[in-house]
């Protein structure tokens, strides 16, 4: 097993989640994108949503709000793409992660503790929460082995809709507002809401 085979349920059964349908991120600001952002998503969801793949999505939609978030936060954070995050093979937590966003600069090993985890879907969020969460686990397990937080948030997207959630200890916090790509302030303004949640602590 790995994260890909879970399910919404399989997940919430095996590791003994509590859900909670919330605002995550009701006082967050929203975040003005740069010029080359607008620009890059217009030519990026021409290709990438006629294309009805998730690795266009992942590309030219998911990868520049990537680039901004970390051009923002210079030296604070590491984005990582196509990572595996092998936690523990036993309970299924090994395979690759789409984006990993972690506190401390860029390196070849994943820094920890990880903040984020962003999966792309190519259209039905639903059908991937479970990997999502199961990665979150995952990346929630390293960052307790390692004295560091025991929490961690994840968003799994179609590059056009975005999910987010948070896990802290036993509990799944479900954002119950999705945001949307033309709305990317929006977007923006969570993952710099996560980012300086962390860089305060």
């Amino acid at each position: 097993m790995a994260y890909p085979d879970f399910s919404l349920d399989t997940v919430i059964q095996k590791f003994q989640l509590e859900q909670k349908l919330i605002s995550l991120f009701s006082t967050a600001e929203v975040v003005l994108p740069s010029e080359w952002l607008q620009k890059s998503l217009i030519q990026g969801k021409n290709i990438a949503i006629p294309s009805g793949n998730e690795k266009a999505r992942s590309e030219f939609i998911i990868a520049p709000i990537m680039l901004e978030i970390a051009q923002f936060f210079h030296e604070h954070i590491s984005i990582y793409s196509g990572k595996n995050l092998d936690v523990d093979r036993d309970e299924g937590l090994t395979g690759e992660c789409d984006f990993i966003i972690s506190k401390g600069e860029q390196s070849f090993m994943i820094n920890t503790p990880i903040l984020a985890l962003v999966k792309a879907k190519k259209a039905d969020i639903e059908i991937g929460l479970g990997q999502c969460i199961a990665q979150m686990v995952g990346a929630k397990l390293l960052n307790r082995s390692q004295g560091n937080n025991d929490y961690i948030y994840g968003c799994i997207t179609t590059g056009e809709d975005w999910q987010f959630m948070k896990l802290i200890g036993d509990v799944l916090y479900i954002d119950r507002d999705r945001d949307y790509i033309n709305q990317v302030e929006k977007i923006l303004g969570c993952l710099h809401s996560i980012v300086k949640l962390a860089i305060a602590e």
